[in-house]
């Protein structure tokens, strides 16, 4: 459950590619991801915005998910929306999909719509009987988590690491399709640095690649 385009790959795309193996993945993205850079209603941001929901799908598609949501929450804007809309939007896909394990943001990040997804979907998948979600998992969005310098908390302190060394070049591919996202190196987002990162993460537990989520609830 991602904040805008691109997040859902940038944060765990290797690790859904992985999942999608074996096991339905879907996907959620709360945000349009284009009006804070437009004027609102422009031709230029609803053509961002189709490009955007193009290159999300196309990224669902070689990520191998089961299906896509798009929302349309103002991008840079989630608190001008009440937390409980947004709550109530997140509690309604998992109404339909029941997933047991929900992959997004972590809290102590630069960027508001990632903070505000972050206690959305902790409210939404609260522990009451019923709920279908056992495990929660917070991951880290490159340019916008190491961003904060551990200067928001809490900082990110992963403890669950995916070995993605077979789907790595899987998450390059579907973060290629969002040209407008992609940057060059050395930015955090450039095919390069991504790579790295994982490789970084890896090298700390031991494997070619991995991607690095913090467990904020498990329930067994």
């Amino acid at each position: 459950m991602a904040a805008h385009p691109d997040d859902e790959v940038l944060g765990c795309g290797a690790t859904l590619a992985k999942l999608a193996a074996d096991q339905e993945v879907h996907i959620l993205i709360l945000g349009e991801g284009a009006t804070s850079r437009y004027a609102s209603g422009s031709a230029a941001v609803q053509g961002e915005v189709a490009r955007l929901q193009a290159a999300a799908r196309a990224g669902a598609a070689i990520i191998g998910a089961q299906s896509i949501t798009l929302d349309s929450l103002p991008d840079n804007r989630f608190d001008t929306v009440p937390l409980l809309d947004v709550v109530r939007r997140i509690e309604q896909i998992i109404q339909q999909i029941r997933p047991a394990a929900v992959y997004t943001h972590h809290p102590g990040d630069i960027n508001i719509d990632h903070r505000i997804t972050f206690q959305a979907v902790l409210t939404a998948t609260r522990p009451v009987p019923q709920q279908a979600v056992q495990e929660l998992y917070a991951f880290e969005i490159p340019s916008s988590t190491e961003w904060g310098f551990q200067q928001l908390q809490p900082s990110f302190k992963p403890n669950v690491f995916v070995d993605v060394h077979t789907t790595i070049e899987i998450k390059l591919k579907a973060m290629a399709q969002y040209e407008s996202e992609s940057r060059a190196f050395p930015h955090p987002r450039s095919p390069e640095a991504l790579r790295n990162l994982a490789r970084r993460w890896g090298s700390v537990v031991g494997v070619e690649c991995a991607e690095a989520f913090e467990l904020i609830r498990s329930i067994r």
